[in-house]
């Protein structure tokens, strides 16, 4: 068999052949593998159906739970490759580093990463090679923005605390941008780090003692499952939150700044669209935010005593009052 030939049949192999799984779905409903129900998965299958995938129909979805710990997230990407299922979608860097662990042959669409590539899950983002694709949540220098709308919403915050998953490597990625920028600002970092629900008490515990200026969160799955404890936290010892998300900020935080949530999910439905109907995971690259959104909530900085400038609330995508 020629070299090419051999390279081309390969490469059919390597990944489902998708295209055939088209044609399969006038058999039987695609099964699409999700780990970590929650919420946020609502926009990924309204997004769907827009598509005119239909649940019983057209497509099924097989959950498993993991709670964001890593080896049941290891052993729940694991099941879902035995299933087997047709596309494995996932939130979070270290859901997908589980699925990518899991199977080499099954297309997994990941969404709302950190950085693919500091993460280890692709080599590059615009081509991103193997069975993993997606979408990130960061830009460039996001971390650096964050810091100046804090800075600018808060004129003398001087301490910052940064509440993070040692789990999560692109929690670490983000840690590592936050260091060099602190200093920028002439700000003192402080690390939080919770890997599991019971570090939290600690983190608590050392907030309430410590008492930050601020603190800046992540998107976590882990910490966004227990985000409303984190909220009231602050409430109550009346220190300032910078989220990465919007609905923290409904939610009772005081701002975020980042991309639309929504938007990832709804971004990675498209792909999964895409790669049902036969485009490879190799072929898309990893997508990255276009526009952030700062959001504000004006009742939580009633509540925390602070007076925010016209023109800063002026510079809101959002205002909650």
């Amino acid at each position: 068999m020629r070299r090419r030939n051999f390279i081309a049949l390969v490469g059919a192999i390597a990944i489902r052949p998708l295209a055939a799984l088209a044609q399969q779905a006038t058999r039987k409903p695609l099964r699409i593998g999700i780990i970590d129900d929650s919420p946020a998965w609502d926009a990924f299958r309204e997004e769907l159906r827009n598509l005119n995938y239909i649940e019983g129909q057209n497509i099924a979805f097989e959950y498993r739970e993991a709670d964001g710990v890593p080896a049941r997230l290891n052993a729940a990407a694991a099941a879902l490759a035995k299933v087997p299922v047709d596309l494995i979608a996932v939130f979070g860097t270290p859901a997908a580093l589980a699925a990518k662990r899991a199977t080499a042959l099954i297309p997994i669409v990941a969404i709302s990463i950190g950085d693919p590539v500091k993460a280890g899950l692709v080599s590059n983002i615009a081509r991103p090679g193997g069975n993993i694709t997606g979408n990130t949540i960061f830009g460039p220098d996001v971390a650096t923005k964050r810091l100046q709308i804090l800075k600018d919403a808060i004129p003398s915050v001087r301490r910052i605390a940064f509440l993070w998953n040692p789990d999560n490597a692109s929690n670490v990625a983000i840690l590592e941008q936050l260091r060099p920028a602190a200093s920028l600002f002439h700000m003192t970092l402080v690390s939080l780090p919770a890997r599991t629900v019971g570090d939290f008490d600690q983190v608590f515990a050392q907030l309430a003692s410590d008492r930050p200026d601020a603190v800046l969160t992540t998107n976590d799955p882990l910490h966004e499952a227990h985000m409303a404890t984190v909220i009231e936290f602050l409430l109550q010892h009346r220190i300032a939150g910078m989220f990465q998300i919007r609905q923290n900020v409904v939610d009772g935080g005081l701002m975020a700044y980042g991309a639309s949530f929504s938007g990832l999910f709804k971004q990675g439905a498209r792909y999964v669209d895409k790669i049902l109907r036969g485009t490879r995971p190799d072929e898309l690259p990893f997508q990255q935010p276009t526009k952030f959104d700062l959001t504000i909530n004006l009742r939580t900085a009633k509540a925390l005593s602070l007076t925010l400038s016209p023109d800063f609330i002026a510079l809101a995508d959002e205002v909650i009052e």
